[in-house]
């Protein structure tokens, strides 16, 4: 499919803390699978690719974004204003969470903002529901659409920065919890050495390449 361009007008820019916001846009046309990402350019011609963190039924567009010190996007990004046009790709992407056949599960692995693409899968109608969510943030006020995400039975947060009521580390310090079936398919999204740890961990115990889906988060 050939990527095109297209004006989409701000609706809001939310900030959840200093750092991290939420971009929220119209949503014209766009046609997307939970997992697919999209270029937001900005006014001088640079771009970033963001997973959305919307549900296909919603008629806007949200992105989960940090703004990164000097950053040449999420600088801009995050000064914008209702109304403001922004120029943003169509969607691309092969990273599809909970994409399996009806006598499999799945968990979540997620760092950070590389949560969106599977905030997009549990806000989209019809979706079986993970197995279990492990999702680590470096501080609390990091932690978003919590109420969502504790509809799935087993949740797992840690907190890496400041002592909180849930597990104080990484999540990759969890992982013996991790259930271990050959019918089961883990899908990480966020920071590359997460992912990394997490996936040496499968391998170790066995679980085949096949059965563990990357997709790996870029700030800018």
């Amino acid at each position: 499919m050939q990527n095109t361009i297209k004006k989409y007008n701000v609706n809001y820019v939310k900030f959840i803390n200093d750092t991290l916001f939420e971009l929220c846009t119209d949503r014209k046309d766009m046609d997307f699978e939970p997992g697919d990402c999209v270029a937001i350019h900005t006014s001088q011609g640079k771009s970033r690719p963001y997973s959305i963190a919307s549900g296909q039924g919603e008629n806007s567009l949200r992105f989960l974004i940090r703004k990164i010190s000097g950053g040449e996007v999420s600088t801009e990004l995050a000064m914008l204003k209702k109304n403001d046009v922004i120029r943003i790709s169509s969607p691309f992407g092969w990273f599809r969470p909970g994409h399996v056949d009806n006598n499999s599960s799945f968990i979540f692995f997620a760092t950070g903002t590389g949560i969106s693409p599977f905030l997009s899968y549990l806000l989209s109608p019809k979706r079986k529901k993970p197995l279990s969510i492990y999702y680590g943030i470096r501080k609390l006020n990091d932690l978003n659409n919590i109420a969502l995400l504790e509809k799935v039975k087993s949740l797992r947060i840690a907190v890496s920065q400041e002592k909180t009521n849930y597990h104080n580390g990484r999540i990759t310090d969890m992982l013996d919890s991790v259930p271990i079936k050959s019918n089961i398919h883990y899908y990480c999204c966020g920071k590359e050495s997460m992912i990394n740890e997490v996936s040496k961990s499968l391998r170790d115990r066995n679980i085949p390449l096949s059965s563990i889906h990357r997709e790996v988060f870029f700030h800018g």
